[in-house]
């Protein structure tokens, strides 16, 4: 659980988003503990208080919950939950301004539909969806 941390957003909210990859990603699983606040902040050298924050961003969400006394889990259906969010964002940070985008140029679905396709050809990873 590597992180690279940056100036382009609040600290606190990159540690939420650090948490939540990792249940994407199945690196922590719905269920299981996260490290602690003072173990995620030692490790990365960020102040406890700023991690403190962002796990509380997660469990106002209900993506976590605390164990009183035992610490902070991952609830069940995170990650659903999440990869929904993520769905929601994508289509509203991409595929509008992509459609809005196609209208001006005059694109029909068949051709943006082929510009995906040519664009996906060009993938090496073997990720594809």
């Amino acid at each position: 659980m590597n992180y690279t941390f940056d100036d382009s957003r609040p600290l606190f909210q990159q540690v939420a988003d650090a948490i939540a990859n990792d249940i994407i990603h199945n690196v922590i699983k719905e269920g299981e503990q996260v490290p602690s606040t003072n173990q995620f902040a030692k490790h990365h050298q960020i102040n406890p208080a700023t991690v403190a924050k962002g796990f509380h961003l997660l469990v106002d969400q209900g993506i976590l919950f605390k164990k009183r006394g035992v610490g902070m889990f991952v609830a069940k259906g995170a990650r659903d939950q999440l990869l929904e969010q993520r769905r929601e964002t994508f289509y509203s940070d991409f595929i509008v301004p992509l459609l809005n985008e196609a209208k001006t140029l005059h694109l029909s679905e068949e051709m943006i539909l082929d510009l995906i396709k040519r664009g996906g050809a060009n993938d090496d990873s073997d990720d594809h969806m």
